[in-house]
């Protein structure tokens, strides 16, 4: 466990350093070493250098919570962010998060009523429907298939995707949750091409979402059904390969080749601190990003590290960040959501939803 600066503010950052999720774990990390730092520059956190205490949350759920938990208890750490499963912040948000405030950054299945946990991105309502009625229309997709990994974001996300389904007048015609870790995808593609799905919603996490992605453009399935990821980063689009992402589409808060001055000017900020050799930027890394900022606003708005203080002026609080004007609503994040379309090895933003 680092030495941790007392007089700091200091803030465990949560990020996958292994499984799955750990193919974009080097830009969550470095995304969130770029908002201390700007941070920093521009004076602190009520007037302390903010800094970050690395966890990893590609642990198992429990070890994390117990890690976490002890940073807590001994004083070490002031607040919580980064990007983890759900099933992580399922296991770390009862035991902290009324001690000291928690930003979740992952897009997730939605509900989170803890006392103290504030989100920074995606939710179903917002993400998934409004794609799926977009495809509905304009790609007349009407049998859709899911494919999750076996935990909570993927099962409850699931039982709104059937409900979005009937709603564009379709139905979900399959479903197979597999374990975190999976390599062999040949059972589920014979299902999807036994059910003649029109598009796949695809729940599945990094190198998995990788692996099957390769799998399905093996299997000539995508040359007619469609590929829907509500967490499909640029790390994992490269990671595929250009003969894996044809029909493919992902919908985010945050594409790297948007074309706007927010994210144009984070680029720059970001080559220049880190090269122009680093970690693809993309929505899963960029969150982090988001959770330093959104976690330092909270605490100056409230005017103190208090849980209760930060909840009861959090409505209050927004700011200028890559992703554009951000504010608060019911401990979440508002922004705007895109839906992009894989070409070869880049995302082409394709519509901005409207949930």
């Amino acid at each position: 466990m680092s030495i941790v600066d007392h007089a700091a503010l200091n803030v465990a950052l949560v990020y996958p350093m292994r499984g799955p999720a750990g193919i974009f774990g080097p830009t969550c990390e470095l995304c969130a070493r770029l908002a201390a730092e700007e941070i920093n520059e521009a004076g602190g956190v009520l007037g302390r250098e903010l800094r970050l205490v690395p966890v990893d949350g590609g642990a198992p759920p429990e070890r994390v919570a117990d890690e976490v938990e002890a940073l807590v208890r001994m004083g070490a750490v002031d607040g919580v962010t980064g990007w983890h499963i759900s099933s992580v912040r399922q296991a770390v948000a009862p035991r902290i998060a009324h001690r000291v405030p928690y930003v979740y950054t992952a897009l997730y299945e939605g509900g989170e009523r803890t006392e103290g946990v504030f989100m920074t991105s995606e939710t179903p309502a917002d993400q998934l429907l409004p794609a799926m009625r977009l495809l509905a229309r304009e790609r007349r997709v009407r049998r859709w298939y899911v494919v999750g990994n076996d935990y909570v974001w993927p099962r409850r996300t699931a039982r709104k995707a059937r409900r979005y389904a009937l709603d564009c007048g379709g139905r979900v015609a399959g479903e197979t949750y597999l374990p975190l870790g999976t390599h062999d995808y040949r059972d589920v593609l014979r299902r999807i091409e036994q059910t003649g799905a029109d598009a796949v919603v695809m729940l599945l996490v990094g190198s998995d979402a990788v692996r099957f992605n390769r799998a399905f453009a093996r299997s000539n399935l995508d040359a007619r059904c469609l590929r829907l990821s509500t967490l499909m980063d640029e790390n994992m689009l490269l990671a595929s390969g250009a003969r894996a992402t044809a029909g493919l589409y992902s919908t985010a808060g945050f594409f790297a080749g948007l074309v706007t001055r927010e994210n144009l000017d984070f680029h720059g900020r970001y080559a220049r601190r880190f090269g122009v050799e680093a970690p693809p930027l993309g929505s899963l890394g960029e969150s982090c990003y988001e959770g330093v900022r959104l976690l330092a606003a909270l605490i100056s708005r409230a005017g103190t590290v208090d849980v209760r203080a930060i909840g009861a002026s959090a409505e209050s609080v927004s700011y200028e960040g890559p992703r554009g004007r951000l504010w608060m609503r019911d401990r979440h994040l508002r922004q705007r959501i895109y839906l992009a379309e894989a070409d070869a090895l880049d995302f082409n933003v394709v519509a901005e939803l409207t949930p």
